[in-house]
This record gives structure tokens, sequence and C-alpha cells, in this order.
């Protein structure tokens, strides 16, 4: 049975959606495994500093104001458990067949999903004729 417009509109508009979801999904496990590695390239060099201080006999921060922050309240353990604990695109995805609503019209063009609305005509002046003026 072939789909209706306002059913082929869904499935289109939730393809785009499912795809933005993924790219958001995908930036989003980059950056949590590169502030997890940054945290722990901090941890590294506050281990350095704590021996620097033990051995000279000084007292230099072991961490900036931002990685103390990060160290502190997150950790790297928390990032690399909220990683293990998820896979990329880990929710699948059922089509179900959408009813038929809308009279089967497609709805009205939405910015909201990268639709350009119906733009104006664009209507050319009267062609005046020079002979008869």
């Amino acid at each position: 049975m072939a789909l209706t417009a306002y059913q082929t509109q869904f499935k289109r508009r939730m393809k785009r959606a499912i795809k933005l979801r993924a790219k958001a999904d995908a930036k989003a496990r980059r950056y949590t495994q590169l502030l997890s590695d940054a945290i722990g390239a901090a941890e590294d060099a506050a281990t350095q500093m704590n021996a620097l201080n033990q051995i000279y006999n000084v007292d230099v921060s072991t961490y900036t104001l931002l990685t103390q922050a990060l160290h502190a309240n997150s950790g790297q353990e928390v990032l690399e458990d909220h990683l293990a604990q998820s896979a990329p695109g880990e929710e699948a995805v059922i089509f179900n067949q959408v009813p038929d609503g809308n009279g089967g019209q497609e709805l009205p063009a939405n910015p909201l999903f990268g639709e350009v609305g119906a733009s104006t005509p664009i209507l050319s002046p009267p062609q005046v004729d020079v002979l008869q003026a």
C-alpha cells in the first residue's frame, strides 16, 4: 500500500531527526573521551608537580583551577563510566506505520525540520505596449 504525502513527510522528517541525533551522539562521545583524556593528563601532571614539591621543598599548585574543578566534580572515572554504559546507536528505531492524519496531505513546511517555507511568487510588472501609448 502506498504511503500518503502525510506519511511520507513523517518518514522524511524522522530520518532527518535520527541522523541529527546520531551526529550529536558521536560528537558527545568524542568530546567526552577528549575531556576524560585531559583529566587523565592533568592527574599525571599533578603527580609530577607533587614529586617536585617534595623533592625541592616548594609548594606549587598541582592543578589549575579548571582541572581541579573537573577532577573534583566529575573525574575521569565518571566520564569513562558514562561512555561504558552506552553504545553508539544503542536505541534502535522501528518505523511504525503512522496513522494517516491530516487527510493524507502534507503539513506546512517547518524550518525546525530544515524545510524552507513556500515563498511568495515573483510577479513581473505588466508589459506596456509602447505603440499604443
